[in-house]
């Protein structure tokens, strides 16, 4: 899946004459981490919550109500935009961009054409959006977890045996814990337990919450 595909193309930015005070509501009202930053057509940068709050008098009690009310009227969201914007292409594939941005710890990316121009936005919400959406989740159905060696085929053998058994297959997943490979996959029923009993039959090791019971258990 590509960016292009996913990102928010209707979504709220400040310029750098916003004061920081109507910055920090915006950010408040729309439950967001961080602002795309737009002088005219020109995307500049980003301001996080982080900035605007440090913005805002760390003196506030010290001030009274008319200096704390012309104080606010003058600090400007140019005051405090950071420059060193991160921007993808919409071409960029949708877990470089979640991983890019756990690498740098940011709250966004800014997604731009061929000339720099912004087109969309895409954050943190939206990938846990997508997460649940690529694990099928809202589909429903039933969730199975194997345990399962790392070679070559083993999720192939895995469908296979759920295909054979002539249930769907919602979504697929490969996770890693420690030195564990985890394959997981929904299917659409309600009650797994017969393609439980055919994996296990087949000697596939499939696992639930209670194999994991004493590591999540054992510092209380």
């Amino acid at each position: 899946m590509y960016v292009g595909l996913k990102m928010l193309k209707d979504f709220v930015t400040v310029t750098p004459d916003t004061l920081v005070k109507e910055a920090d509501k915006i950010l408040e009202d729309n439950q967001l981490w961080m602002l795309l930053v737009k002088d005219g057509e020109d995307l500049v940068g980003y301001v996080t919550k982080e900035d605007v709050r440090a913005a805002l008098p760390s003196v506030i009690n010290s001030l009274d109500k008319h200096e704390l009310s012309y104080l606010l009227s003058k600090i400007t969201v140019r005051e405090v935009v950071r420059k060193n914007i991160t921007m993808i292409p919409p071409e960029t594939e949708i877990e470089a961009a979640a991983d890019l941005m756990f690498e740098m710890n940011l709250s966004g990316l800014a997604v731009v054409d061929e000339s720099k121009k912004l087109i969309g936005y895409i954050n943190r919400n939206k990938m846990l959006e997508l997460l649940v959406e690529e694990m099928g989740l809202k589909q429903g159905g039933s969730r199975i977890v194997v345990d399962v060696e790392e070679r070559t085929g083993v999720l192939y053998e895995v469908a296979g045996i759920i295909s054979n058994m002539k249930y769907s297959i919602i979504s697929t997943g490969v996770f890693h814990h420690s030195s564990r490979r985890m394959v997981v996959v929904r299917v659409d029923t309600e009650d797994p337990s017969p393609i439980v009993s055919a994996l296990r039959e087949r000697k596939y090791l499939v696992v639930g919450p209670e194999d994991f019971m004493s590591e999540w258990t054992q510092n209380n």
